[in-house]
């Protein structure tokens, strides 16, 4: 990140401001007397640290998150996003500094001052005094002089037009810092959501798993009822404990990554790691009516904001370059004070200073063909830089497209599946209850119906964060995600 910062203007070194940019209420209590008492003071929730720097803390219970609380939470909290913003703001300031070298310049100042001079220690004694006409003693050899002063000066640039392009320069910097908040937040809310998804995907395989770990309990009592009974088999029983174990350590695997999935949420959202959170909403499944390419191209091309960032960079770049240009031309300034000064006590006259300047480059080519040939190649490299990303969006555009037609068939294919396997574990279960067959094709029906669960968790989480990923490309996740993914 450059500065603008020493700015000198007109035919002298030309700060190059491209380097900003490349970058419910609750009643108190009632006492014995009925006066009502004061609530308690809420405890807070933070840690303040030297600098305004506030370090949030768990809190005892689980809290309750939705979709739109955690994106919500993670645009306000996530450290890059508080980065970028700082760093918006950091633009802004540089962008009132160099706003400030086309206002005048207004200083107001006073001073007082009490002097002692020695005239005998400067020469200037009796006796040479008296070649002079004045009697010895007529001077002191000490004069005493107190003189008070006031004055306001201005300092105005009259003609200067490479600082008018370096303002013009800045304050698309500055539209460009805004846009790279923008382009952040919809990453965060790409990343938040993914991850919240996620987490929903980890906590559907747990209720998969707790289900037919209660599933396989219930086969291992009837094996071994049946064993019991002298009409089955302690292979039956050896199968089906197995079986039970296996599905249990599943679960446990299950609930691990749950875990882990949690702290990693807890993290893009700026909460503790130890926080306990309980996820409020449910895995959403809704089919998205795809637009057409051209349309999405079209809406992509007006509000990704990496591409509003790039052409904001050019103009940034552009009017840098007429600043270089007009370094030729002359830079016409003036400067003068006004005031008044006097013994103090005495009398007080006024004073004043008026003063035109004319500056104009004698012997100065060599630095500014340079810094001309600097600002041409940001340009033209911008300009490059501008339609590669054209193209890119492009082919994001598509292969999104394609990700979310081919999870959505897959998501369909997923709940055929599950229905298939639900209805082949039924008549397997019902085969063993009657004592037609063993329980091995119990077992087997079981871990298909595990396996055919479990992708349909996968291809449901891969069809939203597809749609998510549709929308970042055409840089509207940020405001419709919710649109996308059919909430």
């Amino acid at each position: 990140m450059g500065s603008f910062r020493g700015i000198r203007v007109g035919f002298r070194t030309l700060a190059w401001p491209l380097a900003l940019v490349l970058c419910g209420s609750v009643a108190g209590a009632q006492t014995p007397d009925g006066v009502a008492e004061l609530p308690p003071a809420p405890v807070p929730n933070g840690l303040k640290l030297p600098g305004g720097v506030v370090v949030e803390r768990a809190t005892s219970g689980a809290l309750p998150l939705s979709l739109d609380d955690a994106i919500a939470r993670g645009e306000k909290q996530n450290l890059q996003m508080k980065l970028v913003i700082q760093n918006e703001r950091l633009v802004h300031g540089e962008l009132l500094t160099v706003e400030n070298n086309l206002l005048p310049s207004l200083t107001a100042s006073g001073s007082a001052e009490a002097q002692q001079i020695n005239l005998a220690a400067l020469g200037f004694k009796p006796s040479s005094l008296a070649e002079f006409g004045f009697a010895p003693g007529t001077i002191a050899s000490v004069v005493k002089v107190n003189v008070a002063s006031a004055k306001i000066s201005m300092d105005q640039e009259l003609f200067d037009l490479p600082a008018f392009y370096l303002y013009r320069s800045a304050k698309q910097a500055a539209k460009a810092a805004n846009l790279s908040t923008l382009n952040l937040q919809g990453g965060v809310t790409l990343s938040v959501g993914t991850q919240y998804l996620l987490a929903l995907a980890d906590a559907s395989q747990i209720e998969n798993a707790q289900a037919l770990e209660k599933a396989d309990e219930v086969v291992l009592q009837q094996a071994t009822a049946s064993h019991d009974a002298g009409v089955g088999t302690n292979l039956d029983v050896l199968r089906a404990r197995v079986q039970l174990q296996t599905q249990q350590q599943t679960l446990i695997n299950d609930e691990n990554t749950f875990e882990k999935d949690k702290i990693s949420l807890n993290r893009m959202i700026g909460l503790p790691a130890d926080q306990e959170i309980t996820l409020t909403d449910a895995a959403p499944y809704a089919e998205f009516a795809e637009m057409p390419l051209e349309d999405a191209k079209r809406v992509a091309y007006q509000r990704r904001k990496d591409l509003l960032n790039l052409q904001a960079q050019l103009e940034v770049a552009d009017q840098a370059r007429k600043a270089v240009r007009a370094e030729r031309l002359p830079v016409l300034s003036f400067n003068g004070y006004y005031g008044v000064i006097g013994e103090i006590g005495g009398l007080y006259h006024g004073v004043f200073a008026a003063t035109g300047k004319v500056s104009v480059p004698v012997f100065q080519e060599g630095q500014l063909r340079g810094e001309r040939e600097v600002a041409d190649a940001q340009v033209i490299a911008l300009r490059q830089q501008i339609e590669s990303l054209r193209v890119t969006i492009e082919q994001q555009i598509r292969a999104a497209m394609l990700d979310v037609r081919s999870s959505n068939d897959l998501v369909k294919v997923a709940k055929s599946n599950v229905e298939l396997a639900t209805q082949e574990l039924q008549d397997a279960t019902d085969r063993f209850s009657a004592g037609v067959d063993d329980n091995l094709p119990v077992v087997q029906a079981q871990a298909t119906l595990a396996q055919a669960q479990s992708q349909l968790v996968n291809t449901l989480y891969q069809y939203n964060q597809s749609k998510l990923s549709l929308a970042r490309n055409t840089g509207v996740v940020e405001t419709q995600y919710k649109v996308y993914l059919g909430r």
